[in-house]
């Protein structure tokens, strides 16, 4: 598995790469493997203003439906288009083609929170 240096991560598996004050959001490797086959991304929250945590959307695998939540703060902008005609490319490219949704954050420090690389190799082992 791997874990771009350049993303941050959290504990519930998404990834978070920052540029200027919008994020891009997606789920890991780890995540992507763990869910298996992912057949559907859902979200229905696009322009609205979620907190850190929440849950944004959902990602159904063949075998289970698993919630998506926020890793910081702000508005969702925009959804992935080519994932819903390919929501496998979340299982072939989890980190580029495979992104979920960008976002405008409310503070981009929140990111610093967040599990750097190394960190979050430790958490999944």
């Amino acid at each position: 598995m791997k874990f771009p240096a350049n993303l941050r991560y959290t504990k519930d598996h998404e990834w978070v790469k920052l540029e200027g004050d919008t994020a891009t959001v997606g789920i890991t490797d780890f995540a992507q493997k763990e869910l298996g086959d992912i057949v559907y991304v859902e979200v229905e929250t696009i322009g609205k203003k979620l907190n850190a945590g929440d849950v944004f959307g959902t990602v159904e695998a063949v075998k289970t439906v698993s919630d998506l939540y926020l890793p910081i703060s702000g508005a969702i902008t925009e959804l992935n288009p080519q994932l819903s005609k390919s929501p496998e490319l979340v299982n072939d490219d989890p980190y580029d083609k495979g992104w979920m949704i960008k976002m405008k954050i409310d503070n981009p420090a929140d990111v610093e929170k967040l599990l750097d690389a190394t960190a979050y190799e430790a958490l999944v082992g």
